[in-house]
């Protein structure tokens, strides 16, 4: 009896741990009323678990099944957690109380200029000191722009003219809210996704400077928060062409010389991933990635832009190569997906169009954009209206044109600058655009002549207010968010 105790114990317990191990394995489907994972909700300043699951309208359990491992009493900003798909009846409700749609812009009327701004970027020692580029924010309270003297300056536009700084020059609008100084050249700077004035944790920006790591700028402060740093072989810092933060927020992706570095947004330092652009037999895309962009939705996409003439489709988790877009005469320096993630649009250097690519069957162009820049060394920056419909380009001709994106066709364009307009960027609510302008300008210092004589309307930042529906005219008037300066004596 003792040995045949002692042999079924052990076939016992496997029997047990077998069991015990099925079922653990075993997935767990859900049934008619369990919420399915559909998106993921960035913890914000003030947020708790509660406040979570009322604003998904999901019960705790639920909501702790989705994300096990949280700990609600140590949220941190930032920290990613799993949110659920909405019913059909509450995702009716919700579209509902959406009660703001982005304006119908009137493209046929030329649009007044609101603000302006030239005569802060002078400095003594650099008279041509242009712009390079221009951004809205993405909650639109302010816009930041970066010019020659390695110098980033924040307009916040006032929110009546009782609110003007009483320090403007007479030249100006107002002056610049924030002014950071970098060590060099910038070559690009982006926004935080989840970016608002309001929270001082979230209102922050990324840029990169030659022979620099990259910075995390206070954008309340002008402080310096953090930076990331990435070193070559011989352990020297080198410095991104490029960079953006993912669609999540959670993660900083650089661009170098045929390769990307992605940086958790939450470990400073040199902790980073690498991923080489370039595979074996000179496979893949080379050349110095100058640009980059995400596709919307989380579709995981990204799109590289290479100086050797190509742009890139990758998936976004593992650096896979989807496929190489061929047509550009010149180095990209820009691209950007279309707002419903179909398309993707490519500008590059001394290059007179504007490329359209169906992502979805990338053999041919869709179209092409005519824009002013055959003749110029500068990178002009585009961007696409919220609603998705039209494109705004400057150019070396001094013109902003506007497309239209679904026939890629011509619609107007309006006079902003004397020189370049290099950069131009679309308000993400209102019915504004902010345009920069400038160039570089080589002069031969003859005896006597060695002044440089520009006007207002070079070198500048110019925000504009364009016409739409009535209705939205006055509700942009008396909400508060911008004053129409057009008729207050300022430049128009």
């Amino acid at each position: 009896m003792a040995n045949t105790t002692n042999f079924n114990f052990p076939l016992i317990l496997s029997f047990l741990l077998i069991i015990m191990f099925v079922a653990e394995s075993r997935p767990i489907l859900p049934n008619a009323g369990f919420p399915v994972c559909d998106t993921i909700h960035g913890v914000r300043n003030g947020e708790t678990c509660f406040s979570i699951t009322q604003s998904f309208n999901l019960e705790e359990s639920h909501f702790l099944d989705l994300n096990p491992n949280i700990n609600c009493k140590a949220l941190f900003v930032f920290q990613w957690l799993k949110a659920v798909a909405m019913g059909e009846e509450e995702a009716i409700q919700s579209e509902s109380n959406e009660n703001y749609s982005y304006p119908t812009l009137r493209f046929d009327v030329s649009p007044h200029r609101s603000y302006h701004f030239h005569r802060q970027f002078i400095t003594p020692t650099n008279p041509n000191n242009f712009l390079k580029a221009v951004k809205w924010s993405p909650d639109g309270s302010s816009f930041l722009t970066s010019s020659d003297d390695n110098t980033l300056r924040l307009f916040t536009p006032p929110r009546s003219e009782s609110d003007l700084p009483l320090h403007a020059s007479h030249d100006d609008s107002f002056a610049a809210n924030v002014v950071m100084n970098e060590g060099e050249s910038i070559h690009d700077f982006c926004w935080y996704p989840y970016m608002s004035a309001s929270d001082l944790v979230t209102n922050v920006f990324a840029t990169t400077t030659r022979d620099h790591p990259i910075h995390l700028w206070d954008a309340t402060s002008g402080q310096l928060r953090c930076t990331y740093r990435a070193y070559d072989a011989m352990d020297e810092i080198t410095a991104a062409f490029s960079i953006a933060f993912n669609p999540a927020g959670t993660k900083i992706f650089a661009g170098y010389n045929k390769c990307i570095r992605i940086f958790d947004l939450h470990r400073p330092g040199r902790d980073f991933e690498l991923h080489s652009t370039v595979k074996d037999k000179k496979e893949g895309q080379t050349g110095i990635i100058s640009a980059m962009a995400f596709s919307p939705f989380h579709s995981g996409m990204l799109a590289l832009g290479s100086y050797n003439q190509t742009t890139a489709i990758y998936r976004e988790d593992n650096m896979e190569l989807l496929y190489v877009l061929h047509g550009q005469e010149g180095g990209i320096t820009h691209v950007q997906f279309s707002k419903d993630g179909n398309y993707v649009y490519t500008g590059a250097r001394k290059d007179p169009y504007i490329l359209c690519w169906d992502v979805r069957k990338a053999v041919d162009c869709v179209y092409k954009l005519y824009r002013s820049s055959e003749n110029t060394n500068q990178r002009i920056l585009f961007d696409i209206d919220p609603s998705g419909q039209h494109l705004g380009t400057g150019g070396q001709d001094g013109l902003v044109h506007i497309y239209n994106l679904q026939t890629g066709q011509w619609v107007s364009s309006f006079k902003a600058a004397l020189d370049t307009v290099n950069g131009f960027s679309f308000h993400p609510f209102l019915p504004f655009a902010v345009s920069s302008s400038g160039h570089r300008r080589f002069l031969i210092l003859d005896d006597g002549n060695e002044d440089l004589c520009l006007t207002g309307q070079e070198n500048c930042v110019s925000v504009w207010s364009f016409h739409c529906d009535s209705t939205m005219e006055i509700d942009s008037k008396n909400d508060g968010s911008f004053n129409n300066q057009s008729e207050s004596g300022y430049l128009d």
